[in-house]
């Protein structure tokens, strides 16, 4: 197998010019500056320092722009992994958290040097739509403790104790925060009506405004809330340090499924965020050299400190929409934050939680697609069925369960929607029927035609017993026309071996015609032609009839035996 490595960005270098480098370096300062309160905002959320978000926006984003598959995408911690990364925390730790990271990076690595990155789009939109819009739900309630300012010094993971845990403390609401919080998120809500009345605010990203404006005025009327500094003593100002998780082989085995879960999330939305992109550019990503990348991404951000990252939709669309055009505005926006960190870092400490919790519910209330909820009413059961169900699980236990169980719904219905368009219908033989030749003497026909329709497959082989109901008759020859028959799998053939030994234990000949490439292919390679006889094996149904003219004479003729 051929593994091809080619980084977009070597795509983007001929021809690049000044012009675009100007619109590319605009664009990359833009995100670099908006994804800082949102590095930030989303460690938090997560059970982590700020300072491990934002290297991982740093590390994470700079590779995936460098090795990427996509022109535009951005990289970073998303809101996405804030139920994992919060889950991971409180059961396994901070330590085993980066070491998860970097072992779903290598499987990351793995799927896209194995060129799996097309299989991630047979995922059904319904299950998309159910996790994200779960996900979504429980960023939400995540982020009530910070929000209301509650005297909780941790939230369980698990959602029947979590809301337990905000239930008992609901009596701790600190004014002063809510009062903030709820400024913070209103402002940011009605942002984009806000900057077409004023010019000024045009210029900054919604969630900069939010934060430096909250900051400020927390900082002015001195507000009793807790702040980053307050909580986790600022962020420091110098390079992390460089090194491997402290972790023994022990640990590896239990992190096998939180490695997976967030394998298999950063390969879903980093593809996802770069199909959104292709819509906007009119371009084509690699999904195999993203996945690559993102795989690289998340075996280096642990090494500075960093957790899981992916392709982030918000930063990415931002990024388009202001210019950027290549790798290069992304390979900026993480330079950009490098410039933050080591010029701005101590005024970070003045930055109100509550007014990152505000930011992280927008965030989420903006990433659901609730719409979908009203439209359940147009679709089928099916859909329903397993769009519901994925949002339910994700909410109330768990993101990995949830995709599985969505996976398993879809798969069983479409077999059984398959099996619903799998016929097999008996043909008339109206001419046959004047023939004296293929008649008994009671003048029932020695000859039974049956067309079949569509996929004969393990979820609709039993149609094959309609052709041994003894109400079908008691023909001595069954004529199986395939012609329009587009594929079969080994339970099929399987099939057909019974029906053919079942016919011959009765003296009865099968015939075949009509062959398509995938089901004539099959019983070739699998010897049931040769069973049958070659010369059973028409082109169309007037060869076999003609065959079977031939045959009769030579059949006994007798159908009083039972069938």
């Amino acid at each position: 197998m051929k593994i091809a490595f080619r980084p977009k960005l070597l795509d983007c270098l001929p021809g690049y010019d000044r012009n675009q480098f100007g619109k590319d370096l605009g664009s990359g300062i833009t995100v670099g500056v908006l994804a800082l309160p949102l590095a930030m905002a989303f460690a938090i959320a997560s059970g982590v320092s700020p300072t491990a978000g934002i290297w991982t926006a740093i590390v994470a984003g700079l590779i995936i722009s460098l090795l990427g598959g996509s022109r535009v995408q951005i990289g970073g911690p998303t809101g996405a992994f804030i139920p994992i990364v919060y889950g991971i925390v409180v059961a396994h730790g901070f330590g085993n958290l980066l070491g998860a990271t970097m072992l779903a990076g290598i499987m990351l690595l793995a799927m896209g040097l194995t060129r799996m990155g097309q299989l991630i789009r047979f995922i059904p939109l319904t299950v998309v739509i159910g996790f994200t819009n779960g996900i979504a739900v429980v960023i939400f309630l995540a982020q009530i403790k910070d929000f209301f300012g509650l005297s909780i010094a941790s939230l369980p993971a698990e959602f029947f104790a979590r809301i337990k845990v905000l239930a008992a403390h609901a009596h701790t609401v600190d004014l002063p925060t809510v009062a903030l919080s709820v400024s913070c998120f209103i402002f940011l809500l009605s942002y984009n009506r806000l900057a077409q009345r004023f010019a000024l605010l045009r210029r900054a990203p919604g969630p900069l405004a939010v934060l430096v404006v909250g900051t400020l005025v927390a900082f002015a009327l001195d507000l009793p809330v807790e702040t980053i500094g307050s909580r986790f003593g600022g962020i420091p100002q110098d390079l992390p340090s460089f090194g491997l998780p402290d972790l023994s082989i022990h640990d590896f085995g239990k992190l096998i499924s939180p490695a997976i879960t967030i394998a298999l999330l950063g390969a879903i939305e980093s593809l996802l965020s770069a199909r959104v992109a292709d819509s906007q550019i009119d371009d084509r990503h690699d999904p195999n050299q993203e996945l690559v990348a993102q795989g690289l991404a998340n075996v280096a951000a642990p090494l500075f400190g960093g957790f899981a990252a992916t392709g982030a939709i918000a930063r990415t669309s931002t990024n388009v929409k202001a210019g950027g055009r290549t790798p290069i505005a992304g390979i900026i926006h993480a330079i950009t934050l490098l410039g933050i960190v080591l010029i701005a870092a101590p005024l970070a400490a003045y930055v109100p939680l509550a007014t990152l919790s505000a930011i992280v519910m927008v965030v989420a209330i903006n990433m659901g697609e609730w719409h979908e909820f009203k439209e359940l009413r147009r679709y089928s059961w099916n859909y329903r069925i397993i769009l519901l169900a994925t949002f339910f699980v994700t909410v109330l236990f768990d993101l990995t369960i949830a995709v599985e169980l969505g996976m398993v719904l879809a798969c069983l219905f479409f077999i059984y929607r398959m099996s619903e368009l799998t016929r097999i219908e008996r043909l008339p033989l109206d001419e046959a029927a004047q023939d004296p030749e293929l008649l008994y003497p009671d003048g029932t026909l020695r000859v039974a035609a049956w067309q079949m329709f569509g996929s004969l497959f393990f979820g609709a082989v039993n149609k094959l017993e309609e052709l041994l109901d003894p109400r079908a008759g008691h023909p001595e020859i069954v004529i199986l026309d395939m012609t329009r028959l587009v594929q079969l799998d080994t339970t099929g053939l399987e099939g057909l071996e019974n029906l053919r030994d079942k016919l011959e234990k009765r003296g009865c000949t099968l015939m075949l015609c009509g062959l398509n490439a995938q089901p004539g292919s099959l019983l070739q390679r699998s010897g049931f032609i040769d069973a049958v006889g070659p010369a059973n094996v028409g082109v169309d149904i007037e060869h076999a009839m003609q065959r079977a003219r031939d045959l009769l004479p030579n059949l006994m003729g007798s159908h009083d035996e039972d069938y």
